[in-house]
């Protein structure tokens, strides 16, 4: 495993690493990928393998542009005023597979259906225009752990799983891309994320939203779906308003409430970009011997604390304390 600085020298050496089938973990501007040949079943396998990821459960394909998209999925009118709007950048549009399209099979579990983006992290777009093909990339992280939103943290969850770790510094959007379904006739919000459900609406008009898929050997349309997900060891309560003297506590604003044994904010402002931003990287350093338990105080469920709310609800899926004050 090397981490290395992002350098156009260390990209073509990356770009030449995915196109001969092997793995490489790079910056986006929602949180650390782990990279392989979207085009390559091999190397589809190999993320599974590297993250111990369910191989129902499909990739996303991040390609530099609306026009390289065209190659990979039947494009549409509702497409491209959103890709028009928010490419490059945190959204995730499915499409229906277009005839002939390379990307692995493997890649979109076997549906007819592509789940695609154009990132906007710099890093990104030189390793893909470098690259000259697709990259799928999940969340560089062992499947179900938290989301790595700097490179300490791709090493430190996937070790030599990731031989090559470019290094383009803390990811700014810090959750993962919004997800959403344009193959049904009303749009369907598969995962929340770094584009907000508003700005969505205010480009295409209303959508619909889709509940947590359970666990099981079905295929999804889109990663993050299952119900229990970006959880850390320790169990996670929410919606917190007092604490306990074990416990570790994310709190958010100004109001936060006193007694834990160690107190990370998120935003002190109130600020949902800020909050968003820390999320993953103060999980994990909650996630440490001595706390018993994070707590998590309320986050407003408009704009970005959509997508948070939904990170720390999956987090929290497995604890049964997770409802409790």
């Amino acid at each position: 495993m090397s981490v290395v600085e992002a350098t156009a020298q260390s990209i073509a050496e990356a770009a030449a690493t995915l196109r001969n089938g092997g793995l490489v973990a790079f910056p986006t501007e929602t949180v650390y990928g782990l990279g392989g040949d979207a085009t390559n079943e091999r190397a589809v396998a190999a993320i599974f393998e590297a993250k111990g990821r369910p191989q129902f459960n499909p990739l996303i394909s991040h390609v530099l542009d609306a026009a390289a998209a065209r190659a990979f999925v039947r494009w549409s009118d509702t497409a491209e005023k959103l890709a028009a709007r928010f490419w490059p950048g945190p959204l995730t549009l499915v499409l229906p597979r277009a005839e002939g399209s390379p990307v692995s099979l493997l890649a979109t579990a076997g549906l007819d259906s592509v789940a695609i983006r154009a990132p906007s992290h710099p890093v990104a777009q030189a390793l893909i225009r470098a690259t000259g093909r697709p990259i799928a990339a999940p969340s560089a992280n062992r499947s179900g752990e938290v989301s790595p939103t700097r490179p300490e943290h791709v090493a430190q969850s996937l070790g030599t799983r990731a031989p090559m770790i470019l290094d383009g510094g803390p990811c700014l959007v810090g959750v993962e891309s919004t997800v959403l379904d344009l193959t049904t006739a009303t749009p369907v919000l598969l995962r929340p994320g770094g584009a907000t459900r508003e700005a969505i609406e205010a480009v295409i008009g209303s959508i619909a939203l889709s509940d947590a898929i359970p666990s099981g050997d079905t295929a999804h349309k889109s990663p993050g779906q299952l119900k229990s997900h970006y959880a850390p060891s320790r169990p996670v309560r929410l919606e917190a308003t007092m604490v306990s003297a074990d416990e570790g506590l994310i709190a958010f604003g100004r109001n936060t409430p006193a007694g834990a044994m160690l107190t990370l904010n998120l935003s002190p402002t109130g600020n949902l970009g800020e909050a968003a931003a820390n999320l993953f990287a103060m999980m994990r350093s909650l996630d440490r011997p001595g706390i018993s338990r994070i707590a998590v105080m309320p986050i407003p469920h408009t704009g970005l604390g959509l997508a948070i709310n939904d990170r720390l609800r999956r987090a929290a899926a497995d604890d049964g304390s997770s409802r409790q004050r």
